[in-house]
């Protein structure tokens, strides 16, 4: 078995000045443009940590908190939260700075799940995690929980999928802000 690596080993910050290219027309940095610099560092964290190419499996909680303007300083510090045989989670948070007054915002917090691939693209086994701190320990856990409540509502939702019949529940829709064509009924 591979040595364990500690969290502090891959530990990655990227950090990138907010350019007008990167904005919309009310001056606040794109969604888009965050969500690459995040799969950005997500990748240079979790490569570190493998020792191989990997590819970004699933992104959760991209919740923008703050908006980021432009020429503010962003900060993508992530870390590995959970190893499993060939994925990782990397925890990614996300600070803006305004150069001028100092002043740091909290704009998200975000979870990337990726997967170590081999030369023939096929999954493969990285290193455990050393876990050195209380803080390393809760997020390994924090980490499993999410994915218990993940899989738990996965199957809740697949079944109230398949139990709902349109025609018996479309009463349900009369407090929302939506109108039936009349030639669905």
């Amino acid at each position: 078995m591979t040595p364990p690596k500690s969290v502090n080993y891959s530990r990655t910050t990227i950090t990138e000045l907010m350019i007008p290219a990167y904005a919309n027309f009310g001056g606040k940095i794109h969604g888009g443009i965050l969500l690459s610099l995040m799969d950005k560092v997500a990748y240079a964290c979790a490569s570190k940590h493998a020792g191989t190419y990997v590819v970004t499996v699933t992104v959760e909680g991209v919740n923008f908190l703050q908006p980021i303007e432009v020429g503010e300083l962003v900060s993508l510090h992530a870390s590995i939260n959970y190893v499993g045989r060939s994925s990782m989670v990397i925890g990614i948070r996300v600070i803006a700075e305004n150069v001028r007054t100092g002043i740091q915002k909290h704009t998200n917090t975000s979870y990337f799940t990726m997967v170590a691939k081999d030369d023939d693209g096929k999954p493969t086994e990285v290193p455990p995690l050393l876990l050195e701190t209380k803080e390393d320990i809760r997020r390994f856990m924090e980490a499993i929980k999410r994915r218990e409540l993940k899989a738990a509502f996965a199957g809740e939702f697949d079944n109230e999928k398949t139990r709902m019949k349109v025609d018996e529940n479309v009463e349900m829709l009369k407090q929302e802000r939506c109108v039936i064509a009349p030639e669905t009924s």
